[in-house]
Order: C-alpha cells, then sequence, then structure tokens
C-alpha cells in the first residue's frame, strides 16, 4: 500500500513510517518543517504541509491507498486541540474529496472522559472525540486505536490487550500501558486486516509475551454500529445537538460527500 503518516516526526509517527516500510508499504511521511525530518528512513518520501492549512495538503494525499494519524496537539490546550487534533483529521479528509482510503486513527485512552480535569481544561478529549466521529462519518474503511499511557511498560509487560468502552478513566497509568513501538506495530497491522474494519479499541500491554498474530485481538472486537458516530459500548454522553454548529457542519459535510462518492 501506499500509505501517508500524518505527524511522521512526532514520536509515535517515526516509529510508523519505520513499521509501514518494513512491512513493506511505499511510506509518505507528512512533516510541517522539511528539517525535522532527518531521523525518518531514507525510504520515506518526505512531503511538506501544515494541517492548520488545509490549502497545502492536496499534493500529500495524492495517490494514496491509507493514512495513519498519529499527529497531536502537544499542549496546545483548547486551542491547539480544536486547530490539531480535530483540525488536521477535518482537513485531511477533506483534501482526499471523495477518495477512498484506509484510516488507522490514534486518539487516548480515557478519551469519551468530559469530567476529567484534563478535558475541562484543554477539551482535549472532546476535540479527539470529535475527529473520530468524522472518521466514521466519512464512510471511510477505518480502524480506531486509544493507547494506554506511552512506555510505562515494566519489561515482562509485552502482551497486547484490546478493550472497548472506555471505562478507564484515572487519568494516569492506572488506566493501562503501551509500548511506542508496539502501537506502531498495531497501527500499521490494522491497515490490512479485515477483521480490524470499523472498529474501535483501546490499547494497553500487560505482563506476558507480545503476540506475534494480531488477527485474533481484531476479530475478538464488535465493530461499530452501522452509521454510528460513537464507538460500540461508548458512553452516550456527547449528544450531537449540544456539539458546537461547526462540528454539525462538518459532519454533515463528511455525509455530504459520502453520499456523493
Amino acid at each position: 500500500m501506499k500509505v501517508l503518516v500524518v505527524g511522521a516526526t512526532g514520536s509515535i509517527g517515526h516509529l510508523v513510517v519505520e513499521e509501514a516500510i518494513r512491512q513493506g508499504h511505499t511510506v509518505r511521511a507528512l512533516v510541517r518543517d522539511r528539517h525535522k525530518a532527518g531521523r525518518l528512513p531514507k525510504d520515506a518520501e518526505v512531503i511538506v504541509g501544515d494541517l492548520t492549512r488545509p490549502e497545502t495538503l492536496a499534493p500529500a494525499v495524492e495517490g494514496l491507498d491509507a493514512i495513519v494519524f498519529t499527529h497531536g496537539s502537544d499542549g496546545g490546550g483548547n486551542a491547539g486541540s480544536q486547530q490539531v487534533d480535530y483540525g488536521g483529521v477535518r482537513h485531511v479528509l477533506a483534501a482526499l474529496t471523495g477518495r477512498s482510503v484506509r484510516v488507522a486513527l490514534m486518539t487516548a485512552i480515557g478519551v469519551t472522559n468530559r469530567e476529567g480535569d484534563y478535558n475541562r481544561q484543554t477539551e482535549a478529549h472532546d476535540w479527539k472525540r470529535r475527529g473520530e466521529r468524522l472518521v466514521r462519518a466519512s464512510g471511510l474503511p477505518y480502524t480506531i486505536v486509544r493507547p494506554g499511557w506511552f512506555d510505562y511498560n515494566k519489561p515482562d509487560e509485552q502482551q497486547l490487550v484490546f478493550l472497548q468502552g472506555d471505562r478507564r478513566h484515572a487519568g494516569d497509568p492506572s488506566d493501562g500501558v503501551i509500548g511506542r513501538r508496539q502501537l506502531a506495530q498495531v497501527l500499521v497491522a490494522s491497515l490490512t486486516s479485515e477483521s480490524a474494519l470499523r472498529k474501535t479499541f483501546e490499547l494497553v500491554a500487560v505482563k506476558g509475551p507480545a503476540q506475534h498474530d494480531l488477527a485474533p485481538l481484531f476479530a475478538a472486537l464488535e465493530a461499530d454500529p452501522p452509521g454510528g458516530l460513537d464507538a460500540v459500548r461508548d458512553l452516550a454522553n456527547m449528544p450531537l445537538p449540544e456539539e458546537p454548529q461547526r462540528v454539525r457542519d462538518d459532519l454533515q459535510g463528511m455525509k455530504t460527500t459520502k453520499a456523493e462518492s
């Protein structure tokens, strides 16, 4: 597949680039600053674009088979979450202009927790969740991964566990941990797995050896409801009528594009 990695120079993105190349894919790395692409593999095609400037993204999505979203606002507060976490998904999907690609989207464990201090201060969970909703509304084939806390694993905690319902809301590593490289492997593997289609799950690691075959883990998951905006078993705590008008307009635009294509 020809795969675009969004957020390619980040702590997860550069590992996704490496893993996708290792698995035999052709990789295009979207970067905002070409000078920051130095640690990416030489086999990756580097293309410059800014997630907050949709007019820069058309070349990045040309001729793709798949997109892996690993971007994040990195402490930008409410504005950063809105412009990058949500806006990045919105602008890349819009740049596709109805073309079909496979999507893997990384958000976060606890993304449905609206009452925690972190979300109250930044609305980061809300905007990531709205990005998830855009992907579901687009009608594109997708997998959404909500990873636990990065690299808090003990050496013997390598066994992957896929959870659904997003009920771990402590807001600290007790919610679950995952290695960055493990996350990259799961994101890339989802692109070619039929059993990962239209599935959303939390990803953590527990004591035990890593699994080499992820197919049984994907197959054991429930798919998201057809035509729904939220993941299977998610808390119904984000009513669409109470969402910002621009968000509702974006969702309607995704559905219109889907119908036209």
